[in-house]
């Protein structure tokens, strides 16, 4: 694979003590459990962008398709009773 990138990050006693045990109950080692983490992160947030753009791109077609449906925050008074 080559040298790949890595990088130090300080914890402090108590919240390394809490990473640790997040990554036993994982059955991962430290560093794979903090790998893992950052990329499930990143995915996330490319899977809420993707979403929220198919969203938008079909929202004229949603609401001709249903026009009683009307968004909780466009409803009159905000926000949903």
């Amino acid at each position: 694979m080559g040298c790949m990138p890595s990088l130090n990050v300080s914890f402090t006693d108590e919240e390394l003590e809490g990473v640790r045990a997040a990554a036993a109950a994982d059955g991962k080692s430290l560093k794979q459990y903090l790998h893992d983490l950052g990329v499930r992160e990143m995915q996330r947030k490319q899977f809420v962008a993707g979403a929220r753009g198919w969203a938008e791109r079909l929202r004229e077609e949603f609401d001709a398709a249903f026009p009683d449906e009307v968004p909780p925050s466009a409803r009159r008074g905000g926000a949903a009773a």
